[in-house]
């Protein structure tokens, strides 16, 4: 498989379409943790990020981004072990990494990201050396089904202890805002070198393998691409940056914390013995009236003595009418 740069040029191969591919993923990433912010800082009704159909997505976006590092652990070490550039770009990864885990230590301490997509990405690009050249390719496609079937199969609360969560196998899910643990994330690593080396010999003498970028937008993708690493340092400080901005000047979106509010509101209503309808029916009550009297607030918040009794007066009243058994407050 010859470069597409130069076939004179003993350099790896470079694709454009691989690192066009590799700049839509980022294109999508940047998007979800834009919706991310917009949910964090208020700016939307609730943090649309955190919805079922939001998780698809990230799970979606993350994927792609691992498939994409086994894809190019082959384009680098395909033909030979390339020793020099594989450290250096170990080495940049990992240090990203544990940048990530310490500016969250300082930023967000109860959540911060011990075992994130870099630090995924930086494990994973060791343990897959050895399918990239010196097993064979059916081993890394069987190799990672398994680590993607594993937690279904392997679990255990002793694998909950912190030093172990790494992998993955716990039955509890860290407090953490970036969690991508060795299993089964890493299997989409292995399933990306055998995808390469079964199919790049083909993909390189194809149409798509010649493809170049030229238009404006094409040229943008594949050079975020190829610079993915530095776009995802870069983004989230520069999206957080001027969201927080503009949450300064627009204030909190009138809706924020109505929905999560009120789940909270039903959930703790039926626990303690609440008819499933009727407390859904009093979230509602209960959200208008303490905005109605001064007591909401987007986040949580302490109330004194004298607004916790209102509030409780009013939580009883908007039950008792969603009952039918008194009007509404």
């Amino acid at each position: 498989m010859t470069s597409p740069v130069s076939p004179t040029t003993p350099s790896r191969p470079r694709f454009d379409a691989i690192d066009a591919t590799r700049g839509v993923a980022l294109a999508a990433m940047a998007t979800y943790h834009a919706l991310w912010d917009l949910g964090a800082l208020r700016l939307t009704p609730e943090n649309y990020a955190l919805t079922p159909l939001g998780r698809v997505a990230a799970h979606g976006i993350a994927g792609s981004f691992l498939i994409l590092v086994g894809v190019g652990l082959v384009l680098m070490n395909g033909a030979r072990f390339a020793a020099r550039p594989f450290a250096l770009r170990l080495a940049r990864i990992a240090g990203a990494a544990l940048l990530v885990t310490g500016a969250t230590v300082l930023t967000d301490p109860a959540h911060y990201i011990f075992f994130g997509i870099l630090h995924c990405i930086a494990v994973a690009s060791v343990l897959a050396l050895p399918f990239v050249r010196r097993l064979p390719v059916w081993s890394a496609g069987l190799g990672g089904l398994a680590i993607l079937a594993a937690p279904h199969f392997v679990s255990a609360d002793w694998l909950d202890a912190p030093v172990l969560a790494f992998l993955g196998l716990g039955r509890g899910t860290p407090q953490t805002n970036d969690y991508v643990p060795l299993m089964p994330w890493a299997g989409l690593v292995l399933i990306g070198v055998a995808l390469a080396r079964a199919g790049l010999p083909a993909f390189a003498g194809s149409r798509a393998g010649g493809w170049r970028a030229r238009g404006r937008l094409a040229r943008g993708l594949t050079f975020a691409g190829r610079h993915s690493l530095a776009v995802y340092l870069i983004h989230q400080p520069v999206l957080m940056g001027f969201f927080t901005g503009l949450v300064t000047l627009t204030g909190p979106h009138p809706q924020a914390g109505v929905a999560e509010f009120r789940a909270l509101y039903v959930r703790n209503c039926t626990a303690t013995g609440g008819e499933v309808g009727a407390c859904t029916a009093a979230a509602s009550c209960v959200s208008d009236a303490f905005r109605r009297e001064g007591l909401w607030a987007d986040r949580p918040r302490s109330f004194t003595v004298e607004e916790r009794l209102k509030a409780q007066a009013l939580s009883q009243a908007c039950y008792e009418a969603a009952e039918g058994t008194a009007p509404a407050p």
